[in-house]
């Protein structure tokens, strides 16, 4: 055998191998309840973070995320917990301390560092399994148990029914924040709760794609539903059918190869933007011949 052909073989079979995908499907069930749950959850609450710009701020919530679960990991916790201990403190302080864009960032680009780096510190100090490790950073196929199940589910429930609860109000503070607070719209308070449940829906995310990842399940799928609509009903719907397919469809590619599963997941959701980027750009060139028409006339 050519062995240049042998190698894309091998290689090949890492990344796909369905010859048992029968038995293996039954040891991700557990993975595929909590993917669903966060696919609703993610493809609802991306909406909010495209919208108001907080793609940065997600990177640093999960850096904290990731800082507590690693924290939980080294003192023999709950995993879980310690990740959602993590995210609201990042999201609390995010949402106290940065209430305008810039500094907001500014600080999100100074406690992030900070995350990433007690998380590492807590994993070198940690001596259990290299996969457990691992799997905080980059997620993994079969980490879902059944308590972090039922963590995950009412967690992410939580996280939706918060967010349905403050949706008007925040919706009027994400269209225009000073017309909001003049008709009396507490818009600190909102913008707080916003980050709680951003910090919420983090952790939960982090568990399954790693913190390193999370973008792809909190931004990715809003960014392609607002790709080709701006209706305030179906770019939500968009929203969460994308983040479910790409959490939901990863998971099953994953389980035929020997891979971490985050990057399926992250490949299905690239691809669903990048087909919505495709079809939004004949409307697109439409619309700027327009402009560009109306502006010469």
């Amino acid at each position: 055998m050519n062995p240049a052909l042998g190698v894309a073989t091998g290689f090949w079979d890492q990344i796909f191998d369905f010859s048992d995908y029968g038995e293996l499907i039954s040891l991700v069930s557990n993975t595929l309840l909590a993917g669903l749950a966060l696919g609703l959850m993610g493809g609802l609450v991306g909406i909010f973070v495209m919208t108001r710009d907080l793609a940065f701020a997600v990177h640093g919530i999960s850096e904290l995320s990731f800082a507590g679960a690693a924290a939980a990991l080294l003192l023999g916790a709950s995993v879980v917990v310690g990740s959602i201990t993590g995210s609201l403190l990042a999201a609390i302080l995010f949402g106290l301390l940065g209430s305008k864009a810039r500094d907001r960032n500014s600080i999100v680009a100074v406690l992030m560092p900070f995350g990433l780096g007690l998380g590492i510190l807590f994993l070198a100090l940690y001596e259990g399994r290299a996969a457990n490790k691992f799997g905080l950073l980059i997620g993994q196929i079969v980490a879902v148990d059944g308590p972090e199940l039922g963590w995950l589910i009412l967690v992410s429930a939580l996280a939706i029914a918060g967010l349905l609860a403050i949706w008007r109000p925040l919706t009027f503070a994400t269209a225009d924040e000073e017309v909001a607070a003049a008709r009396g719209v507490p818009v600190t308070l909102v913008s707080v709760l916003f980050m709680v449940i951003l910090g919420l829906a983090t952790a939960v995310s982090v568990q399954i794609v790693g913190a390193l990842l999370v973008l792809a399940l909190l931004v990715t799928p809003a960014a392609a539903a607002l790709r080709v609509t701006s209706s305030p009903v179906l770019a939500p719907v968009l929203s969460m059918l994308f983040a479910v397919v790409s959490v939901v469809g990863g998971t099953l590619l994953a389980l035929g190869g020997s891979m971490p599963i985050s990057p399926y997941i992250t490949t299905v959701s690239f691809l669903i933007y990048l087909a919505c980027r495709l079809l939004a750009a004949p409307a697109s060139r439409r619309l700027k011949s327009r402009l560009n028409a109306s502006s010469a006339s």
